[in-house]
């Protein structure tokens, strides 16, 4: 596992926030959204109620402690918001879960999950904005899109409804995965084939600085966070030493 965080070269402070818990299986980056009101706080209070899960019994179980901290987290934030006259306070949500060999991807904003497989980047998530809305509904172009004046307007955020809207993706891990996390403020700089030639044959702290500096050298208007996870067989050796046993699906 790699993880950065930087404010950016536009931006006065860092809104968001980002747990590495790989002892957990949690992997997470929040991107506040409310600025001075609170967007950091938004995605603080995020991590803190997700850090509370501990170890699960399988998949379901962990999926399930997980959603439940972020119901608790949308709970919380909107009782920050009612405390600062109802100001818009919220915070996206990008998170990927690994139980053994499963993983699943959950996610509400604009920050990205991505998998690296044989060489070919996936982006998992969908982000929840307009521009992608116009664009699924046929409205507009890719390329109108990828140009749309409002396209950092986001449709779903944590804390902003009385109820999250959390999307998912699931699959089974296969040995030398390698996931990408991300707030918005790396996918505004930096197109796929680019992450890609970053993120091969780098180790994850490498990968993730490596991103980061090209972000930053490009002028990085926003905050910007990075997390790499790179997964492959776990391999026990017994007490003979030409015993091995391989399991797949640890990190």
């Amino acid at each position: 596992t790699g993880a950065v965080t930087h404010d950016g070269c536009v931006r006065a402070h860092n809104e968001d926030r980002y747990l590495s818990a790989p002892q957990h299986g949690i992997w997470l980056v929040a991107d506040g959204m409310g600025g001075h009101f609170g967007g950091d706080v938004a995605a603080q209070i995020v991590v803190d109620r997700v850090e509370t899960v501990r170890q699960s019994s399988s998949a379901a179980d962990l999926r399930a402690r997980f959603l439940d901290r972020v119901a608790r987290a949308n709970e919380d934030i909107r009782a920050h918001s009612a405390r600062h006259d109802g100001v818009t306070i919220g915070a996206t949500l990008a998170a990927l879960l690994i139980h053994e060999a499963h993983f699943a991807c959950c996610w509400c904003g604009d920050s990205r999950i991505y998998l690296l497989r044989d060489g070919v980047l996936t982006q998992l998530s969908r982000d929840h904005t307009e521009a992608q809305e116009l664009f699924d509904s046929g409205a507009i172009t890719a390329e109108q899109a990828e140009n749309w004046p409002r396209k950092n307007v986001i449709t779903r955020a944590v804390g902003v409804y009385e109820q999250a809207e959390i999307d998912h993706a699931t699959g089974t891990l296969r040995d030398r995965d390698a996931f990408l996390l991300c707030s918005d403020g790396l996918t505004g700089h930096l197109h796929d084939d680019e992450i890609v030639a970053m993120m091969r044959g780098q180790p994850s702290q490498a990968a993730c600085e490596a991103l980061l500096a090209e972000t930053l050298r490009r002028g990085a208007s926003d905050n910007v966070t990075v997390i790499v996870v790179r997964c492959a067989l776990k391999t026990v050796v017994s007490n003979e030493e030409t015993a091995t046993q391989d399991q797949e699906g640890s990190v």
